[in-house]
């Protein structure tokens, strides 16, 4: 066996192998096929490097063993600890041998609860030449939910650590009911006529409210819409963000911000002149134009944000930055920094490559009204966010404006900066190789670091979390199996050869899991690929939907799972971003994309034919059961247009909970939006929303002429208590 590089494949010795287990680090794994998959040991030493962990001779290996078996002992409370509602926990505090110790929680309502000792025997340990005991006390599952405090006492040292109290659930019945349906849109693709080229949180906001109100949709489910660098080109991948935190300027709809009609006449002269200019891209096919879009919305944004406030509005902005507090100043400061300086960190003045450097405050106070310029953007677009989930739940929907959440950020982006201390270096997330991208993925994001993000108590994951679920009726987590597990690529190796580091998943579920229950959120978990069965047990335990993507329902032998025997707590759909409309894919878009892009690992006509005997089967099961009629030929567009709507009347005879319907597949359109593996290859997240034709399609087209989507959505709403029909 040898590696990629023509280099003989290294074996992991048993000493390098009980260190990566003390650290989380997989030396080996079963893939999708159910084959075991050894990892080399330059992959392993790798990773635990990118952990701080030396593994370049044994002498390192030895020393890091007992280094990893003295870690909790060396430290009197854990870093965090996790409990969980109706269940007692044993916390250990680590002291010299038959010193007294006493705990106490300071709740985060003020008040205090003193922990009882349990009657726990751990035998002492000499660290350090201290014998040094174990105390063990109860963190009681009847604590209030929150985040508190959890002191230690002797009579000489007094230390404390966070304590995360998380729900025993999440309760989304208590939300969704039986069954709800929604639209999935790409926002930036998902065009109004008053657009500027770019669909836009107005655009959001009617697209829900329409159609809550008249076909009965109980969510919808959109892209991220975190922030990209805001100078040019902006990075058009919304699963590649600068943070997952802030939210992107680009889908502020202008005109919305009450300041606007204060612009003096000639300006405002100038930003309608903008505006019409951009909304001509509307009416055309052509792949989308962030760039152009951002620098006319710019400078009208500019001008409106030296509008002095009203009292009250000024409250209002002042209110805004002492609740996102020292994250989002960070977040701003960066901004001014990629404008003025790149965004390559590697070129920026000395003294600024790290966030708490007193060069960054001194740059910061230098360029004060720039810093709140940017503070300025993320406050308007927290209004518009919250006003398109105020308008989803006032037209009747149960759930509202559903978020998606990226798997980790850009390595050059603001999160690696303002957050390098949580964040591995020189490793990146990816997925190993799987049926569709059969050479592996790497995406190019830096991994949280599992032992930095316990010692910051999870304080930037709970602000992530908090700041996006703020203004969400729900969350869906892209590539849930990176709560527990992580892709990571050494920098420089193909994506094939990566390992998984494991993760807390109890925190980081548990956390997710309060900070949803706080917002009244529904949470749904892609959980597709690699993915173990147990993983799938602890999501559900918690109260977290899966999905359910119906090419990728199958049974063990290959063949199609029926509908009726897919899972019930899951968010359910016919296609997903990653994949084209379910139009194109039954033309076998999935395969020449591929194809052309030298992405296959088999010949194309084996993959062709592959892609037939899935349609053909389909298309058995859709006959069998009366979803298509017989006579229906897929080869025509007549037929293939049928056969899109019965894979729907499929989706509907599955028990999930929640139907994804995508917005695109109810006009015919045929055009992937991503494919995975690619960059520049693909114009991955530039294509506007069209019809089979490849002719534009804007929101007032389904505005005007509903009939277009309802044959489609008759298939997925409950007939029972159909609302009637309403304008927006």
């Amino acid at each position: 066996m040898s590696s990629s590089d023509g280099g003989p494949f290294e074996a992991v010795s048993e000493s390098l192998a009980r260190l990566a287990g003390a650290h989380g680090v997989a030396t080996e794994y079963w893939d999708q096929s159910g084959r075991l998959i050894s990892v080399s040991a330059t992959t392993v030493r790798a990773v635990l490097a990118a952990l701080g962990v030396a593994s370049g001779s044994e002498a390192e290996v030895g020393a890091e063993l007992e280094r990893a078996a003295l870690r909790d002992w060396r430290r009197t409370l854990p870093p965090t600890f996790i409990g969980r509602e109706g269940e007692d926990r044993r916390l250990p505090v680590h002291v010299p041998h038959g010193e007294k110790v006493v705990a106490r929680i300071e709740l985060e309502d003020g008040s205090r609860r003193q922990l009882d000792q349990m009657d726990w025997w751990v035998d002492p340990m000499l660290v350090d030449g201290v014998l040094t005991g174990e105390a063990s006390f109860t963190v009681p599952g009847d604590l209030p939910l929150g985040w508190h405090t959890v002191i230690a006492q002797t009579a000489h040292t007094l230390t404390s650590s966070t304590l995360v109290m998380t729900p025993r659930r999440l309760d989304p019945e208590r939300v969704i009911g039986d069954r709800q349906w929604g639209f999935m849109a790409q926002i930036y693709a998902t065009r109004s006529r008053r657009s500027w080229g770019i669909g836009d949180l107005r655009d959001c906001a009617d697209l829900a409210s329409w159609s809550g109100r008249r076909l009965g949709a109980g969510f919808l489910l959109i892209n991220p819409l975190h922030a990209a660098a805001p100078s040019a080109p902006m990075a058009p991948s919304p699963y590649l963000p600068v943070t997952r935190r802030f939210a992107n300027p680009l889908y502020l709809r202008v005109e919305d911000i009450p300041e606007f009609v204060a612009l003096p006449a000639e300006t405002r002269e100038r930003a309608e002149a903008l505006a019409l200019a951009m909304q001509q891209l509307n009416l055309t096919d052509s792949l989308l134009d962030r760039d152009a879009c951002w620098a006319a919305k710019r400078s009208v944004l500019e001008s409106i944000a030296a509008i002095p406030l009203t009292p009250d509005r000024a409250a209002l902005f002042h209110d805004y930055c002492l609740r996102e507090g020292q994250g989002l100043v960070d977040f701003a400061t960066w901004c001014v920094m990629s404008d003025m300086f790149g965004d390559d960190p590697v070129e920026w003045p000395a003294g600024l490559d790290h966030p708490r450097n007193e060069a960054v405050a001194d740059f910061r106070a230098a360029h004060a009204q720039a810093v709140d310029f940017h503070r300025w953007l993320q406050w308007q677009l927290d209004t518009q966010l919250a006003r398109a989930q105020r308008a989803a739940r006032e037209a009747g929907m149960a759930i509202g404006v559903m978020h998606d959440l990226a798997v980790g950020v850009h390595p050059g982006g603001s999160d690696a900066w303002a957050l390098q201390d949580v964040l591995a270096a020189g490793v990146s997330v990816g997925a190993p190789p799987d049926m569709y991208n059969q050479m592996g993925q790497d995406w190019s994001q830096p991994p949280w670091r599992p032992d930095a993000l316990a010692e910051a108590g999870f304080g930037p994951y709970r602000d992530m979390l908090r700041t996006v679920l703020r203004n969400a009726g729900g969350m869906r987590i892209d590539h849930v199996l990176g709560l527990f597990r992580l892709w990571w690529v050494p920098r420089g190796r193909p994506a094939s050869e990566g390992t998984f580091v494991r993760l807390d998943h109890d925190a980081m579920l548990g956390i997710l899991c309060l900070e949803a229950h706080r917002a009244g959120a529904v949470i749904v978990g892609e959980d597709l690929g690699t993915v173990e069965p147990w993983v799938q047990e602890a999501l559900a335990d918690r109260g977290i939907l899966g999905t359910s993507i119906l090419w990728f329902e199958k049974q063990d032998s290959g063949a199609v799972k029926p509908p009726a025997s897919w899972r019930r707590e899951v968010l359910a759909s016919v296609t997903v971003h990653d994949l084209p409309p379910t139009a194109g894919y039954l033309r076998d878009e999935h395969v020449r994309i591929r194809a052309d892009l030298g992405l296959l690992t088999r010949p194309a006509e084996v993959e062709r034919a592959d892609a037939d005997r899935e349609r053909q089967e389909w298309a058995s099961v859709l006959r069998t059961e009366g979803w298509l009629e017989p006579s229906a030929d897929v080869a025509t567009d007549a037929g293939l247009e049928a056969m899109v709507v019965a894979l729907h009347r499929a989706l509907a005879a599955s028990p999930a909970r929640l139907l994804g319907v995508s917005l695109p597949d109810a006009f015919g359109d045929r055009r992937a939006q991503n494919q995975p593996g690619t960059d520049q290859e693909y114009p991955n997240w530039r294509v506007p929303m069209t019809d089979s034709s490849g002719a534009p399609v804007l929101l007032d087209d389904c505005y005007a002429a509903p009939e277009r989507v309802e044959h489609l959505v008759a298939t997925v709403r409950p007939s029972a208590g159909r609302p009637k029909p309403l304008g927006l």
